[in-house]
């Protein structure tokens, strides 16, 4: 049996100028609490919790926020209450870790170790308000999936693929030390190399194609959810998903294929099309890939 998404949810943050900002934990915990009503299941159900994200509010990097987010679910808050205490840890891998989730997601099943597990990613700028930094790129945004093990032996997760081509790192935020003076902790600088979303798409592209050939994929008749630029030649064939934030809103970062994967399910089944394959390219620079064929397809 396959790994399966069960159900999946996003949060932006919606909150006006006046309001104030959000949090990665406020953001990922709604997104878990409503992966977890859309199945119509307790947060005792959930055995792990694998958190991901790279920009948080106040520039937050200690303690881990996945035993944050756990608490703002409403997971095993009470030892007592709930017999099997829920699993909670932090997966740093930037823009991949979710598919870094996923893999860590299918160990843990295979060997019974759980019998759900909830990923959450969450990206929010360090002052609470990505509307407030015209030159930071990405969406406030948060995303979940929460996964088990599937009934139908042809559905779920296929194999996760790590890829490390060469060449410039493209992507780099940093907090400037010798220009924050006082206000540090909100501000953070996001550097993109000349070119960045041509060469995102492109090992993209390359990636993609790589995992088709190693698993006999059928591009034409796969769905593929990955950067938002059009696929290069490399691909041509497949069927590209929209993964796009609301344009007021900047880029999906971390989150973004569970966004794509909402959408797709939004959109329905391309015609000739069995299979997803999600594309994940971060700084490094690296690439993921992992197909999944949903139930029912």
């Amino acid at each position: 049996m396959g790994m399966v998404i069960t159900t999946a949810a996003t949060a932006y943050f919606g909150g006006s100028a006046t309001s104030g900002g959000t949090t990665t934990v406020a953001l990922a915990g709604r997104a878990a609490r409503a992966c977890l009503t859309r199945a119509g299941l307790s947060p005792a159900a959930v055995g792990v919790l694998v958190n991901v994200g790279v920009y948080r509010e106040s520039n937050t990097f200690e303690p881990a926020l996945a035993a944050l987010v756990q608490k703002e679910a409403g997971i095993s808050l009470d030892y007592l209450a709930d017999p099997a205490p829920a699993f909670s840890f932090d997966l740093m891998n930037g823009a991949c870790g979710v598919l870094g989730a996923v893999q860590v997601g299918q160990a843990l099943l295979d060997t019974g170790s759980t019998e759900r597990l909830l990923i959450t990613a969450a990206d929010v700028h360090p002052g609470g308000d990505a509307r407030s930094d015209p030159e930071y790129p990405y969406a406030d945004l948060a995303g979940a999936w929460l996964l088990e093990r599937g009934a139908d032996p042809g559905s779920g997760f296929g194999p996760v693929r790590h890829y490390a081509p060469e060449g410039p790192v493209g992507t780099e935020g940093y907090l400037d030390t010798a220009r924050m003076g006082g206000d540090g902790r909100s501000l953070i600088t996001v550097r993109r190399e000349p070119g960045h979303a041509a060469r995102r798409s492109a090992l993209a592209a390359t990636a993609a194609a790589a995992y088709a050939r190693e698993f006999g994929l059928d591009l034409a008749r796969t769905l593929v959810i990955g950067p938002p630029e059009p696929a290069p030649a490399e691909v041509r064939g497949a069927q590209p998903a929209e993964v796009r934030a609301p344009e007021s809103a900047g880029e999906p970062h971390t989150a973004a294929p569970v966004l794509g994967y909402l959408r797709a399910l939004d959109a329905g089944r391309p015609r000739d099309c069995d299979r997803l394959l999600f594309v994940s390219v971060g700084a490094g620079p690296s690439v993921v890939c992992a197909s999944y064929t949903p139930e029912g397809w």
